[in-house]
């Protein structure tokens, strides 16, 4: 008497059975025998290298000190930011050693005394290449930036001990920036600051 329920739990599986095997045929296809052989359709070696130009005093011409600027501005923007939260880890590779020291014993000395720093980058104004220079395989590029930003410092009472938190302040930086001409690195060290 119960032999009709077994009857359509047979069919009812079945069924089920037949609509995963459509739908897994309808997402991943069906073999036709004319697939592209995946071996031979991508390049095995990788595309050829953009040759690297090695900029030095001779070729720092207008070209390369735009693109230079272009990149010290990011860089400019990058090392404020990420001083002013505190994180050095995120910039030691554009920091020479002894600009990486100051900037980690000014923020221990910052954390020491329970300040908090808070500053709102706002724009820079104008970034020119003040003097460039070879020595040796070194190449020194000075630049003076001028920035504007909200800046203050707290104490652990979150009392302003300087700055002003509703006040654009403009800032006037000269940075050097440095790159050894034989590196395939292209990217351009912060060797010193000043304000």
């Amino acid at each position: 008497m119960n032999y009709s329920f077994e009857y359509i739990d047979i069919i009812l599986l079945a069924m089920i059975a037949g609509f995963i095997f459509l739908r897994l045929r309808g997402i991943l296809g069906k073999r036709t025998g004319h697939e592209e052989n995946l071996s031979t359709s991508f390049a095995h070696e990788e595309p050829p290298q953009k040759s690297q130009k090695i900029i030095n005093q001779e070729n720092f011409d207008e070209n390369a000190k735009k693109e230079f600027l272009s990149g010290a501005k990011i860089a400019y923007e990058t090392v404020i930011t990420s001083f002013s939260l505190g994180n050095l880890k995120s910039i030691k590779t554009l920091l020479d050693q002894k600009v990486f020291n100051e900037f980690k014993d000014a923020l221990k000395d910052r954390d020491e005394k329970g300040f908090t720093s808070e500053t709102t980058f706002i724009g820079i104004n104008s970034a020119n290449i003040k003097e460039h220079k070879q020595l040796n395989n070194i190449l020194e590029v000075t630049v003076d930036f001028v920035s504007e930003i909200i800046s203050c410092v707290k104490d652990k009472n979150k009392k302003i001990v300087s700055g002003d938190p509703d006040k654009i302040k403009k800032v006037y930086d000269t940075w050097k920036f440095s790159r050894d001409v034989r590196s395939k690195n292209p990217n351009w060290l912060l060797i010193d600051t000043q304000a």
